[in-house]
């Protein structure tokens, strides 16, 4: 390849797969510099980024303006996580834009392990299988009514697989997608869907805070809430108030949890994975090749 950037810099553990990051070296004229850990400050940010035309951070990285500012030299920072939108981004979109710095992220490449979690972890609740039992006997998944918040790439194929084991599934989200509903799927207002579920399960941006008091006090007594997002899409005050009135139960990821794993899991109805849900094998994978591909498409002009 004739046009390469000249250093670039894995400011992180940016989930790449090996194979992937000795492919990366074909695109930068010195070695790449890779780092494994997460940086503690922004100074250290800055540090770490200064002397990159290219930058590749995962969504555990702040890349503010300042540090972005600093990087005098940089062209193109490469997301190894899912871009949506600026308001949810880890790194500061108009600042890298007023610095005509690309940004690119990628999408669709851990959903398959998350739903497979999500479903895996209901089946051990109904069933009793973990910790915890839902009820008094064991339960199958058939009959009862899944609510799904957020009805994007994950929220649709969770919707599938809810469908496949006989549940009712109703969605809300922003857009409604009228070419998936049926009989057994159907979009209803936020209001009408917790009031329905006997699971929630929300797939949101990250920062986007959708449940509060109010929710809460409209879900079904005995229901479930399961969230796989980037940190909690709710209040968390209103959360420990329902999950503390004792029948109701959550499941979470470490993702899921954010920075409140500590707090949620002195709740006994909690349940905290120490794994990521859509950290796979595949997920790597896929991840890899759509980090690998944007820089290609950059590079190529």
């Amino acid at each position: 390849m004739s046009i390469k950037f000249k250093q670039i810099v894995c400011i992180d553990e940016t989930g790449l797969t090996p194979e992937g990051y000795r492919e990366l070296q074909q695109f930068s004229s010195n070695k790449v510099i890779n780092y494994s850990d997460y940086p503690a400050s922004n100074s250290e940010i800055i540090e770490r980024i200064q002397a990159a035309d290219c930058v590749l951070v995962s969504w555990k990285t702040p890349l503010s303006a300042e540090a972005i500012q600093a990087a005098r030299r940089l062209k193109y920072i490469g997301m190894c996580c899912s871009l949506y939108g600026a308001s949810s981004a880890n790194v500061d979109i108009k600042a890298a834009q007023s610095q005509k710095i690309t940004v690119r992220g990628v999408r669709d490449y851990g959903d398959e392990g998350v739903v497979e979690f999500i479903i895996a972890q209901l089946v051990y609740l109904y069933k009793g299988l973990g910790k915890n039992q839902w009820g008094d006997e064991p339960a199958e998944m058939a009959g009862k009514n899944l609510g799904i918040i957020g009805f994007g790439t994950t929220g649709q194929m969770v919707a599938r697989a809810g469908l496949s084991f006989g549940m009712q599934v109703w969605y809300y989200s922003r857009t409604r997608l009228k070419e998936f509903e049926q009989e057994d799927l159907r979009y209803v207002s936020l209001d009408e869907l917790l009031s329905l579920a006997d699971v929630v399960t929300t797939h949101l941006p990250k920062r986007t805070y959708l449940l509060g008091v109010g929710h809460f006090e409209r879900m079904k007594p005995g229901s479930i809430l399961v969230n796989t997002s980037l940190g909690p899409t709710f209040d968390t005050m209103a959360f420990c108030d329902w999950i503390g009135q004792g029948n109701n139960y959550a499941i979470f990821d470490a993702d899921g949890a954010g920075g409140y794993a500590e707090i949620f899991s002195k709740y006994p109805n909690v349940i905290i994975s120490d794994k990521v849900a859509g950290r796979t094998m595949e997920a790597r994978l896929r991840l890899t090749e759509k980090v690998l591909a944007n820089i290609r498409n950059f590079l190529s002009g």
